[in-house]
């Protein structure tokens, strides 16, 4: 019985050296096995860790011959005694079946020898990866674990702050100034500038909020002390920061240029085949200096199949008339190299004083008139202001009304519900500004602070003719320009939009939408941009 004894145990041992046994035993080790390394002073054996089924450990060393072989392994498995004459004893007293059986269990040895040697390095070799791959994935958890606590972390915080800014917005419109001076107290701890994005942008709104509650007039006073005068007055120095944060945003925000491309395109469009061609400018894209919209479009008049217009007129309404004459002496001096005749002029005017005759039109010329982030400035609380600019426009009977404007609702009748619109529309620009540029970049701060930090304080801060951040969504809008005798005129340029966008290399996040007629910039599909036009 021994002699099958050693047969059927040699047997399990073979099975013990099998890839898939000896990998699916490692996933129930606490950690990884391997004696070798721990027991230097056993170099010259080698310890095979057999399934669970198998308990003991076959001890097999390098030099032995094949009778010492038998002789061990016999004596082991005997009981473990110890000798070899009584192993050769228990043999002797076989039956010539049993005699057989050594022998076949001999040639099985022998054959297991060949097999076992090969099969022992490259079990320990699969093992030792199989394990560097578990101490691998357990290091990649506890790394995730980590980063995950920091994330649920910065997620509470997030909330905290999210609770703090709402109660105290409440605190303020309810001219609660005890309690809105401390909860502001404990904002301005938490709303850090060089903070995450969530933390930047809610330093402007806590800024905001702080300069509303300094206009707050005690309980049971009506209105609020003159805003206009406190808040609305910029020194020289601001404009400087508000003009190069402009360009800033032109430069690495897609926001501007995406307004400059569907209004190019609309134009290049309404132009087709018009020898005399006029662009009235609203605002001149918030007077951002080389006038970028309009060397593209002279470039590509003068590109356009068959021949380029015979005149470009382009009309600036704006305050800024030096700054407006620059870029028109600079647009005329880029039209010459192209063989362009461009004539520029300016209208000193505000768009709520703009008058029918301010805006020279010549006949036989095709007019275009183009408002990029313009039209929001006019919406007040009695819409006569906008209705007269839209009255104006449609007079002039332009071939098109290329209307770029932020697609957000910052112009409710209640404080909160702007405060919140606000609060979830900046926090999507934020975060594409995060995507976009380091934490301490300076040109980022500056962004923040000085371009849509300006915006978000008008928003929060101004009531009455102060407040000209005044956005609406383009459903409000098309509600507005149909009611002016303004019909839409769908932009179908989606495919070229989308083209564009890879073009610029804008942030992975951006995205472009189609929506009834008009395109849309987003963050995130987060509505940031919406771009219609309209003809009369």
């Amino acid at each position: 019985m021994a002699p099958a004894l050693l047969s059927e145990e040699m047997n399990d041992e073979v099975s013990g050296l099998d890839l898939d046994t000896g990998l699916s035993a490692l996933a129930y080790y606490t950690r990884s096995y391997l004696p070798i390394f721990e027991n230097p002073a056993a170099s010259d054996t080698h310890w095979v860790p057999l399934p669970d089924e198998v308990r003991n450990y076959k001890k097999l060393k390098r030099t032995q011959s094949v009778a010492e072989s038998i002789g061990s392994n016999s004596s082991l498995y005997s009981g473990g005694n110890g000798s070899s004459n009584s192993s050769s004893s228990i043999i002797s007293r076989s039956s010539s079946t049993n005699s057989l059986n050594s022998l076949n269990s001999l040639n099985s040895l022998n054959s297991l020898r060949k097999l076992h040697f090969r099969d022992h390095i490259w079990t320990y070799s699969q093992r030792y990866l199989a394990a560097e791959a578990v101490e691998e994935a357990a290091a990649a958890a506890m790394s995730n674990s980590a980063e995950g606590e920091v994330e649920e972390e910065g997620s509470r915080d997030g909330m905290r702050l999210v609770q703090l800014l709402i109660a105290c917005a409440e605190a303020v419109a309810c001219r609660d100034k005890t309690h809105a001076s401390a909860l502001l107290s404990e904002l301005r701890a938490d709303a850090l500038v060089f903070g995450s994005s969530f933390q930047r942008v809610a330093s402007c709104f806590v800024q905001g909020l702080e300069d509303r509650l300094s206009l707050v007039q005690p309980l049971g006073a009506v209105g609020y002390n003159n805003i206009a005068a406190t808040i609305g007055s910029v020194g020289d120095t601001d404009w400087e920061k508000r003009e190069e944060a402009v360009r800033l945003v032109y430069e690495i925000c897609p926001h501007i240029k995406f307004g400059h491309f569907v209004a190019n395109a609309s134009i290049l469009e309404a132009f087709e085949g018009e020898n005399f061609v006029h662009v009235v400018d609203l605002g001149m894209t918030l007077g951002l200096a080389q006038g970028q919209q309009w060397c593209q479009l002279i470039h590509s008049l003068a590109n356009r199949p068959g021949r380029p217009p015979c005149r470009i007129r382009i009309t600036g309404v704006g305050l800024c008339v030096d700054r407006y004459k620059i870029i028109g002496e600079e647009l005329k001096a880029y039209a010459q190299k192209l063989d362009i005749n461009l004539e520029f002029s300016v209208v000193e005017s505000n768009l709520e004083s703009l008058q029918p005759h301010d805006i020279k039109r010549e006949d036989g010329e095709a007019l275009v008139v183009n408002s990029i982030l313009q039209l929001h400035c006019v919406v007040k609380e009695s819409r006569g202001a906008l209705n007269s600019v839209l009255r104006i426009i449609h007079r002039l009977s332009p071939k098109v009304l290329v209307l770029v404007e932020q697609d957000s609702s910052h112009n409710g009748p209640f404080f909160l519900g702007r405060f919140m619109e606000a609060l979830h529309y900046y926090s999507a620009i934020f975060d594409s500004l995060e995507a976009m540029l380091p934490k301490y970049d300076t040109r980022r701060a500056k962004i923040e602070q000085f371009y849509f930090g300006e915006e978000i304080k008008n928003i929060v801060s101004c009531e009455g003719p102060a407040r000209v951040e005044r956005h609406e969504r383009v459903d409000q809008w098309r509600r507005r320009m149909s009611r002016a005798g303004f019909q839409a005129a769908p932009i179908k340029m989606m495919a070229q939009a989308k083209q564009w966008l890879g073009q610029v290399k804008a942030c992975e996040g951006y995205t472009v939408m189609e929506e009834k007629g008009c395109l849309i910039l987003g963050w995130k599909s987060k509505p940031i941009v919406a771009a219609s036009c309209w003809k009369c």
